[in-house]
């Protein structure tokens, strides 16, 4: 695209100024997205994100920002707002984003110039020191420590202004985690690369996470006498286990049911992370007998409810990918249910395993071509399989497992169950990404040091849970006196805790597939 002249771009400066603004300087509602209509190009992108985003202030004056100034900034804040939501979701926004981040990040120049400052009081201060040895006294470190406040001053960059102005503004804190959910697409999608994006999002990322904390949010009780919207909302973001219609979404928040969510102050009535409990007598090996018809107006009988078990948690809103929402739900979900039912000594998730059916497909198809057979069985397993399917028996298999037609046959499900128990042990307990483990809910909630407790085959008989790990689904525990001792373990030696049936079942993978 070829650049405006530069009489075309003074003049769509200035329509562009005075679409922003009227003449009393207060912005018109619609302004933005006749400025966007009107000049699509990059001119009114940069004239937006130049007025937007706050010059990074002197070291000297740093804290001291004049009444005129943080006036002027919260108007222009809520000028960007209603600019950037003006532009079309996907490459439009993108754009942006990534011009924020290349253009506004942080001064090298500058930094480079103190770091040198730094790197030379240190060598100077080294040097005091190697003189003054044996000598009384103690040498005064105030000005590298001042040097170094300066460098973290300059390594602040622009953009994180831009961000804190907009959190502190009514309504900012929402768009905030819409502007975060944008970045994270552009960055899936590769419309915005690099490591600037990349560093950009780690900033935002810290600062949501910052104003998203456990002091800050409200933990809410979803019931069918809660208002619609949050219903709606509710049954909407359920990632997990899709609510079929109304009647289910009363069953979820009824009878031996409970549903919670976290709220933030600055955004009241908007939940943004859902845990849904269902009260029993056991620890539940199958998601159908959970979520099955039961009658509304049946009372709960206390002596029935034993156990609590967390069978969804979704988040909401996207833009929180990273925050440490769902950790904090779960606590507080607990000492909820404490209180309520005091009986209740076990606590355990029945959980999903997004992603094992890819992984074993990868499986096959790698060992498939590297061996010309599949070693994931033995020998009298494959010969089963071959006996059922045909030959050439990986290939269809790969097939009946890509489009669920496996579980047509009673006699193909017999011969899987085995193996794919141990395989499945193994992808929870041994595949692992930087030493933890590779499936992300495993992860989460041996991070918050459950226990990997049991597997439970064909736990999961829908389409969904099929497709995803060929009906398994997996417990994890929570002992709540080795919650810490467990997560400390994990997050520091990388050690997983699992229960006799799960180990039992990784060692006979180990024992007998030929991987």
């Amino acid at each position: 695209m070829r650049r405006a002249g530069p009489c075309v771009a003074s003049a769509q400066h200035q329509l562009f100024r005075h679409l922003v603004l009227r003449s009393s300087g207060r912005p018109r509602p619609s302004a933005v997205a006749m400025a966007t209509a009107a000049f699509p190009g990059p001119t009114a992108m940069e004239e937006a994100l130049s007025r937007a985003v706050p010059p990074l202030p002197p070291y000297e004056t740093r804290e001291k920002v004049a009444a005129p100034a943080g006036a002027a900034l919260e108007q222009r804040g809520a000028e960007f707002m209603r600019y950037y939501r003006a532009l079309e979701s996907g490459r439009p926004r993108a754009e942006l984003l990534s011009r924020l981040a290349r253009d506004f990040g942080v001064e090298h120049g500058r930094v480079a110039e103190v770091s040198g400052k730094v790197a030379r009081l240190l060598q100077q201060q080294q040097q005091q020191q190697q003189e003054a040895a044996g000598e009384k006294g103690e040498h005064e470190p105030g000005a590298l420590l001042q040097a170094e406040d300066r460098l973290r001053h300059y390594l602040t960059p622009r953009y994180r202004g831009l961000f804190q102005h907009l959190g502190r503004q009514e309504g900012g804190l929402r768009f905030l985690v819409e502007l975060r959910r944008d970045l994270l697409e552009a960055l899936a999608a590769r419309e915005a690369e690099g490591p600037h994006v990349r560093e950009m999002n780690g900033v935002l990322k810290n600062m949501l996470s910052e104003w998203f904390s456990t002091g800050f949010l409200n933990l809410e009780r979803v019931t069918w006498q809660s208002p619609c919207e949050i219903l709606q909302k509710i049954s909407d973001s359920e990632a997990v286990h899709p609510v079929r219609n109304w009647m289910d979404m009363k069953r979820r928040v009824g009878s031996y049911r409970r549903c919670y969510y976290f709220a933030h102050c600055a955004i009241p009535g908007e939940p943004l992370v859902v845990l849904h409990v269902a009260l029993t007598d056991e620890i539940s090996s199958s998601i159908q007998a959970i979520v099955k018809e039961i009658p509304p107006l049946e009372v709960e009988d206390l002596n029935k409810i034993t156990t609590a078990i967390f069978y969804s948690i979704s988040l909401t809103q996207q833009g929180l990918q990273g925050v440490e929402l769902g950790t904090y739900l779960i606590k507080r979900v607990v000492k909820e249910l404490q209180v309520e039912f005091p009986q209740i000594k076990a606590f355990s998730t029945l959980s999903p395993i997004p992603g094992f059916t890819k992984w074993f497909l990868g499986l096959l198809s790698s060992q498939s071509k590297e061996t010309g057979r599949c070693d994931p069985f033995t020998d009298p397993e494959y010969q089963e399989i071959s006996e059922i399917t045909g030959d050439p028996a990986v290939e269809i298999l790969k097939r009946l497992l890509a489009n669920n037609e496996w579980v047509r046959s009673e006699r193909l499900v017999r011969a899987l169950q085995q193996p794919l128990m141990r395989l499945c042990a193994w992808y929870l307990y041994g595949e692992k990404h930087r030493g933890y483990a590779l499936n992300p809910v495993a992860n989460f909630h041996l991070q918050n040091g459950a226990v990997l407790w049991r597997l439970n085959w064909m736990a999961d008989t829908s389409p969904r849970g099929i497709t995803a790990s060929c009906g398994m689904m997996v417990n994890y525990r929570y002992f709540l006196e080795d919650t810490m001792s467990n997560s400390a373990a994990y997050l520091g030696t990388k050690q997983i805790k699992a229960s006799e049936q799960v180990l039992s079942l990784v060692t006979q993978f180990q024992q007998n597939s030929k991987l």
